[in-house]
């Protein structure tokens, strides 16, 4: 049986809570990003910034992008799956969810992150053909 770490894209880009909004500004002016994933130390995923939470913590509120860290901003992840889980009860809990990318964490430390889209292709290839009618 399939697990969600076989599906998972390894090792995403991430940035240090420590990090600038400056920096997660940076990397969320290319639009093929969507969100920074924020992680500690050791890391654990402390949380998510959007270009969302740059313009209502950053902007909106008047603050210093260069000095307002990532761990003063980022906002605790909606949903994660866990490496483990089958990849049926993945998909059914994103579709639940209506998400189309979630982080995947093991032990609290973020691993991954499962892509509807590619999982969809990857249920898709584990299903057996469907036999001929004669």
């Amino acid at each position: 049986m399939s697990q969600v770490r076989d599906a998972m894209v390894p090792e995403p880009g991430t940035l240090d809570a420590s990090a600038s909004a400056q920096e997660a500004g940076e990397r969320l002016s290319d639009p093929a990003v969507r969100a920074v994933l924020v992680c500690d130390d050791d890391g654990k995923l402390v949380g998510v910034v959007t270009r969302k939470t740059l313009v209502q913590k950053i902007v909106a509120s008047g603050r210093d992008p260069r000095s307002t860290v990532l761990r003063d901003i980022a906002e605790p992840p909606l949903f994660t799956l866990d490496a483990s889980i089958d990849l049926d009860d993945a998909f059914r809990a994103l579709e639940d969810q209506d998400l189309e990318r979630v982080p995947v964490v093991e032990d609290g430390r973020l691993v991954g992150i499962l892509s509807r889209t590619v999982l969809q292709r990857r249920l898709a290839e584990d299903e057996p053909p469907l036999q001929q009618q004669v």
